[in-house]
Order: structure tokens, then C-alpha cells, then sequence
């Protein structure tokens, strides 16, 4: 039975173990600062557990760090994650789901960043498929969106930012 709700303490271990395992560098202090975040409403988590074991997470920062969100005042849905063995059986759909509800309530759109290079290739289709569109300014990395000629190294940072409309803006 898969479970989303909110991160909790007792959550912070199993989650970091699970990660652990994986060779994933995702310690506890991670969740722990994303629980305070979340206690100081800075940032919002939701976990999934299927009976009872950890499958994944989603957060939604209320006030991004990519500047044009910011400046726009669009949270953006950030860090999601769903255990390898257990993807394309929903999860990330429906902590997706609970991610954008979240933000339905108190703004009109959502904004989303992703990474450019095959790893990323999954949740780039999937945010398509969500009607994520991009915002149109390029890759953006390190503080800064590349222009052209500019050479860039390709890893976890340069990402396409992309907004979703979840509610009619008249």
C-alpha cells in the first residue's frame, strides 16, 4: 500500500539509509536540515513509504534559487527522488501529484529544474507528459545561464528550468 505524507523525524534515518546503500551521497543531515526547512516553512517535503518502507521523496521549495522563479515569486518542486527498484509503479507520479496540490493552493504556477544529460532522461519525459513547459531562458549553471560558444561541464548542476500552469490565470 503506497503512503505519501509529510517528512517526520523518525523518517530522517531509514530515508538516508536507503540512500546509503545505494552508494547515494544523501546523509541524514540532509533530511534533517530539509525537516527544519519544512518546520520554518521554507521548504515542503513529501515521502512515500509502500507498506511501510521508504520509496521515495519530492520537496517544493516555496522561494526558489533559480532567480527568475524567484523574481516571479513560482516555487519550484525540487530534489525528487524515487528508489530505483521501485520506479514506473506510480510513485513519482503521486508524490508529483502531492507536490503540485500543495502548491495549487497558494499560487498558480510551479516551476521545476532538470538535469541535461541521460541520467536525467526519464523525469524529463515525465515532466512533458505533466504539461511542464520550458521557461525558455536555456541552461542555466553555476549563477549564471550559458551563452553561446561557452563551454560548460556537464553534470549534476546545468539545468533547464521548466513551469506548469496549475490553475487558469484570467
Amino acid at each position: 500500500m503506497l503512503t505519501i505524507r509529510l517528512l517526520t523525524e523518525p523518517d530522517i534515518q531509514p530515508i538516508a539509509a536507503a540512500f546509503a546503500e545505494l552508494g547515494w551521497n544523501k546523509p541524514a543531515s540532509q533530511y534533517a536540515r530539509y525537516l527544519a526547512e519544512q518546520e520554518s516553512g521554507l521548504r515542503t517535503v513529501f515521502v512515500a513509504f509502500v507498506d511501510e518502507a521508504f520509496a521515495g521523496y519530492v520537496t517544493v521549495l516555496w522561494q526558489s534559487g533559480y532567480p527568475p522563479f524567484r523574481e516571479a515569486n513560482i516555487p519550484e518542486i525540487a530534489d525528487f527522488n524515487v528508489l530505483p527498484e521501485l520506479r514506473r509503479q506510480g510513485i513519482g507520479g503521486r508524490l508529483m501529484d502531492a507536490a503540485e496540490a500543495s502548491v495549487a493552493e497558494r499560487f498558480p504556477v510551479v516551476g521545476i529544474g532538470v538535469g541535461l544529460f541521460a541520467d536525467y532522461g526519464a523525469a524529463q519525459r515525465m515532466y512533458m507528459k505533466r504539461g511542464y513547459i520550458p521557461d525558455g531562458r536555456g541552461i542555466f549553471t553555476q549563477g549564471h545561464f550559458v551563452q553561446y560558444n561557452e563551454s560548460i561541464v556537464i553534470d549534476d548542476e546545468p539545468a533547464l528550468y521548466f513551469m506548469k500552469y496549475l490553475k487558469p490565470s484570467f
